[in-house]
């Protein structure tokens, strides 16, 4: 009795039929989340482009916006680029570009950085006709949610900093 039972397991070990179908069910759930995790990661990375791309509009915008001429058109500078950065357009109609991103969210500082045009012995370190350079900045955070990956493995919502520098030329 125990010679055929002994006989089963010699040749059950030695049996190599199932041994692929045992790999695959291993490696499987690995795959899946390295997968999941590999578009995720382009998801969030193609997010973080848009927005620093809607950024660096909305800081253009804001850095050749002249404030006291535009305001007798009855034009608010931060508004218009704060919609640009968001919308893509001066008006903040349509679609944005990233789904959740608010006007809201966006900062315009046009007075983030005021430097000196000359050094102290008079050198010009900046070229310009007045006697500081602004630099404009516009800031925003997003909370990037994702899809199911995230939640599934229960890590917090990603938040997302961008920020875009840009000299002030007015016009």
């Amino acid at each position: 009795m125990f010679n055929r039972i002994f006989t089963y397991l010699r040749r059950f070990r030695r049996d190599e039929i199932g041994s692929a179908l045992v790999e695959m069910t291993i490696i499987t759930p690995l795959m899946i989340s390295l997968s999941a995790g590999v578009f995720e990661f382009g998801n969030l990375f193609h997010k973080k482009l848009l927005i620093e791309a809607g950024l660096r509009d909305g800081a253009r915008y804001a850095a050749r916006c002249n404030p006291v001429f535009v305001a007798t058109l009855g034009i608010n500078c931060e508004t218009v680029a704060k919609n640009i950065a968001v919308y893509s357009n001066a008006a903040g109609t349509g679609a944005v570009r990233v789904t959740g991103w608010d006007p809201n969210t966006v900062t315009v500082d046009r007075d983030y950085l005021i430097t000196s045009a000359t050094d102290g012995g008079g050198n010009m370190l900046y070229r310009s006709t007045e006697a500081n350079v602004l630099t404009v900045r516009a800031s925003t955070t997003f909370n990037y949610t994702g899809a199911s990956l995230l939640s599934y493995l229960g890590l917090n919502p990603i938040v997302l900093s961008a920020s875009h520098e840009e000299r002030y030329v007015g016009w």
